[in-house]
Parts: C-alpha cells; sequence; structure tokens
C-alpha cells in the first residue's frame, strides 16, 4: 500500500532507494538546529512542507493542522513543518502552534526533496507537501498539495498514523492478563 502512495508523488521518487525522507537539520523557531530524526524521538512524525505564510490555502490548512497536533500529543506522534522564511516563531505564534516550525531559508532541503514550486517565481516556496513518516524516516505516504483537495484530510492523516503507529508499536494491542 505504501510503494502506491508513494507513487502518487512524483517528486518522492527522489527519496532514494529506500523511499526514506533524509535526515534534514534545519533551524527552528528558536534558531535551535535540529534534525528530523530527534523531533521524530522514536515516534511517526507528519512533515508538512508549505508555501509561506502569504498563502492563503496555508491559512486555510493550518487550523485542521491545529486540530490534529493536539490529538498527536497524546498519542506519540511529532509534528514538522518546513518553510522557506528566515524566521518562524511569529508564524508559529500567531497561530498556537506547539509543534516545531523549520526555516529552510538557504533551501537546501527543498533541493534535496526536488520540492521549488517553480511556478511561483517571486517567493519560490515549497510545492505544498505532507510526508507521513517512520520513527527512522521511511515514507509511508506522501500527499502532494499544489491543489488544495490534494493536501490531505484530517481523516487521511488520521488513518495514515494509526496504520504507522501499528506498525511500530509491539503493544498496539492490549497485551494478556
Amino acid at each position: 500500500m505504501a510503494n502506491n502512495r508513494l507513487r502518487r508523488c512524483e517528486h518522492a521518487r527522489r527519496l532514494g532507494t529506500n523511499g526514506a525522507v533524509p535526515d534534514l537539520a534545519l533551524l527552528d523557531q528558536g534558531e535551535v538546529l535540529r534534525s528530523l530524526s530527534e523531533l521524530a524521538g522514536g515516534d511517526p512524525l507528519m512533515v508538512h512542507c508549505y508555501r509561506g505564510w502569504f498563502c492563503p490555502k496555508e491559512w486555510a490548512w493550518f487550523p485542521e493542522l491545529l486540530a490534529l497536533a493536539e490529538r498527536a500529543e497524546v498519542a506519540y506522534t511529532a509534528i514538522v513543518s518546513v518553510g522557506v522564511e528566515p524566521t518562524q516563531a511569529a508564524l508559529r505564534a500567531g497561530m498556537g502552534a506547539r509543534w516545531p516550525l523549520l526555516s529552510d531559508q538557504g533551501r537546501t532541503a527543498q533541493a534535496d526533496l526536488d520540492l521549488l514550486e517553480h511556478t511561483d517565481t517571486e517567493h519560490h516556496p515549497y510545492v505544498p507537501t505532507v510526508f507521513v513518516l517512520f520513527p527512522d524516516l521511511p515514507v509511508y505516504s506522501v500527499y502532494n498539495g499544489y491543489w488544495f483537495w490534494g493536501r490531505p484530510s484530517m481523516a487521511d492523516l488520521w488513518r495514515d498514523l494509526r496504520e504507522v503507529t501499528r506498525r511500530v508499536r509491539s503493544d498496539w494491542e492490549v497485551p494478556p492478563p
């Protein structure tokens, strides 16, 4: 099933032979260098690459992500957003996010993931993309959100994160007494 989902996003072809996202290291909203593996911390990880604060599609989708983030905190699931703005602190505070927002101002991760949105020659943002990853960064699913309806619904993410969690938690079922 994961391979079928992976094929749906052309950009995912460049993720390497094992279909994993590279362990990117970028500055967070506090100017601290953070890697994806550190942020995953052994838990399932959702990486949201977004266009920028200027995009009305992002402002329509961020409230959905805020609601999901509340559930992710109690579900041992990490969320990370990545954008190209130099600092993410104001955006994070303004929307009330508690998950890390990483800055890829140099656009190195954008190049590594082949996610330059070439249609916006002013901002050079990411193609809006959501990755659902296993804790060690293999890709379970990828969503291309260039068109708003290409973004995952919360039901899509819930289903994907449930399956990743089921696969990585040996105690998914209640142990016998």
